[in-house]
């Protein structure tokens, strides 16, 4: 298994919106396919809930994708209830992924984007996770608990390594 990289990014140029990004990368026993299949088709089995970056206040559900360009990622919680985090826009199987995410407490013009990369490194597989758009989301949104861009970053990070290195273990363990 390969070490987690992680980085964390963020440029203000004067005439050029801030852009923010967290990146990371892991490797995984499994083929570009079968790691694909995993991280969509059993996203409710590997996924890692946090604290500070719930879907909604009732926490996040069990995950899915409706595969395909258009498809959904959505929670189902408790009650039966469902929430729609954002839609898919690229989907290769084997290859990439990207698509939308917002939380409950986002208004409707704000969503930050994930891009998912599947890549073959000998018998295992590079996933490498590019969560973008965070300068979007204002420091004083409860998204962000007032922490400044950085931080949030930071956090971000975190989030998905616990996440993706869940998904390793499913891939795994199973």
């Amino acid at each position: 298994m390969g070490a987690a990289i992680v980085g964390v990014e963020s440029s203000l140029a004067e005439d050029e919106p801030m852009t923010s990004k967290v990146f990371l990368a892991l490797r995984v026993p499994a083929d570009p396919m079968r790691t694909f299949e995993v991280f969509t088709q059993e996203i409710a089995l590997w996924w890692q809930p946090s604290g500070l970056f719930q879907v909604s206040r009732a926490g996040d559900g069990r995950l899915a994708f409706e595969p395909g360009p258009g498809g959904r990622l959505f929670t189902t919680f408790d009650d039966g209830s469902t929430f729609e985090i954002g839609r898919v826009s690229v989907w290769e199987p084997g290859e990439r992924l990207v698509f939308a995410w917002r939380q409950a407490n986002f208004s409707a013009e704000q969503s930050t984007e994930v891009e998912v990369r599947f890549e073959a490194v000998g018998e295992e597989t590079r996933v490498s996770v590019e969560h973008r758009a965070w300068d979007t989301i204002p420091q004083k949104h409860a998204a962000r608990h007032g922490f400044p861009l950085e931080a949030t970053l930071l956090r971000g990070a975190d989030w998905w390594r616990g996440s993706l290195q869940a998904l390793r273990g499913r891939i795994e363990g199973g």
